[in-house]
Order: C-alpha cells, then sequence, then structure tokens
C-alpha cells in the first residue's frame, strides 16, 4: 500500500501535459491527511483543473475524518462496490494526484526498508485517483480528498518486489500521459478498462531510507 509519495512541484511539465497550473502551499512529502495536487474534469463543462485534496478519501456521509486513516489506497476491483468508494466510482469522480515518485517497504534483507519508485524516464507521473467532498460538521469547511487506485502487481516487474512474502503485490494505478485526459474524462466502462498496469510507463526503484 502507498502511504507516502513525493508530489511534483515541476509547473512547465505541468501545464504542457494537462494544461492546467499547479497549486501552491503542500509540503515536500505527502502521507495519509496531507494536501497534494489533484486534477480533475467537469464532466459537465469539460473545464480541467487542479487543485489541493487531502490525501485519505472521506465519503460524503462519513460523520467525521477518522475513516481517511484506512482509505488512502482503494483496490480497484472492489471500488465500485465499497461503501467508501461506490458513490464516487458512479459519479465518474476520477483524479489525478501529480508525483515525482512514490515509497514502498522491501523486505528482501529480512526486514523492511523503505524504497523510492518512480519513472525511468525521470518525468513526473499522475496516478490514478477517487476524489470525493465532505463538508466537516465541526467547522463547516468543504474538503477534498482522494485515494489512489491500485492493482494487481504480482507479474510487475519492478513492483512484484515489495511488501511481505505471501502478501499480495500491488501497485498505484500509473496513467501514461497518453490516457491523461481519457481516465480524467471517463465513464465507469472506459474507467475499469484503464485499471491494468500495462500501459504504465517503465518504472524504476531504488533503496531511499529515511
Amino acid at each position: 500500500m502507498c502511504t507516502n509519495f513525493t508530489p511534483t512541484k515541476r509547473t512547465q511539465w505541468v501545464k504542457e501535459n494537462l494544461g492546467v497550473d499547479l497549486p501552491t502551499g503542500y509540503l515536500d512529502k505527502t502521507y495519509p491527511g496531507y494536501a497534494a495536487p489533484l486534477v480533475v474534469k467537469s464532466h459537465q463543462s469539460g473545464r480541467v483543473a487542479c487543485g489541493l485534496a487531502r490525501f485519505g478519501l472521506i465519503p460524503g456521509w462519513a460523520k467525521d475524518d477518522k475513516i481517511s486513516r484506512n482509505t488512502y489506497n482503494a483496490r480497484s476491483e472492489t471500488a465500485p462496490e465499497k461503501p467508501s468508494y461506490r458513490a464516487a466510482w458512479g459519479r465518474r469522480q476520477y483524479g489525478l494526484v501529480l508525483v515525482e515518485n512514490f515509497f514502498e517497504p522491501s523486505y528482501e534483507s529480512g526486514k523492511a526498508v523503505r524504497w523510492r519508485i518512480g519513472l525511468a524516464s525521470g518525468d513526473p507521473f499522475g496516478i490514478a485517483c477517487l476524489w470525493d467532498r465532505w463538508l466537516d460538521p465541526s467547522s463547516g469547511e468543504l474538503v477534498v480528498s482522494f485515494s489512489m487506485l491500485t492493482v494487481n502487481a504480482d507479474e510487475h516487474p519492478v513492483m512484484s518486489q515489495f511488501h511481505k512474502a505471501g502478501d499480495e503485490k500491488r501497485t498505484p494505478v500509473i496513467i501514461a500521459p497518453a490516457f491523461h485526459d481519457a481516465w480524467i474524462g471517463a465513464d465507469q466502462q472506459r474507467a475499469a478498462e484503464l485499471m491494468t498496469w500495462s500501459h504504465m510507463p517503465e518504472l524504476t526503484a531504488s533503496p531511499a531510507p529515511r
């Protein structure tokens, strides 16, 4: 499960590839509960926008934000039916969180060692997300939050090496630039078709202990 990533701050790449401006005011490392840049598209107007959203999806029906401690990753196979995600999936609230890299634990040495995963090209990239809006009853704040979508990675040449032996291997779904618009504007069938690592760009990984 991805719990930590580096949000991109490369404004030119974002403008050239997605036609939007990056927001400001986010940290260099993101953990659940932190804000990061998320790209979304209005299905009514077709407008693409990028703003800050909290890592860890809070469904609209939640009484408080504690649920976000367990909703930062969503299994794409079950997201359309899970209570936390099915409304966002049904409303086609598909987004891209824009990152430089993300981190996963390798247990090849017998203990957890943090590794950094990024594109072999060195470019930033967009990870497929579901997003939702939640009105905080205590403050009246409207909170936008997201969960990364994941798929099985047992056969992935890079992502299959992470997590404990015997555990299912998973990877966040990286959306190749050619499919950015297709993803954020997808209907449910097209979104399901894109939930695969077969179109993902080549990845590279290296140890990155804290």
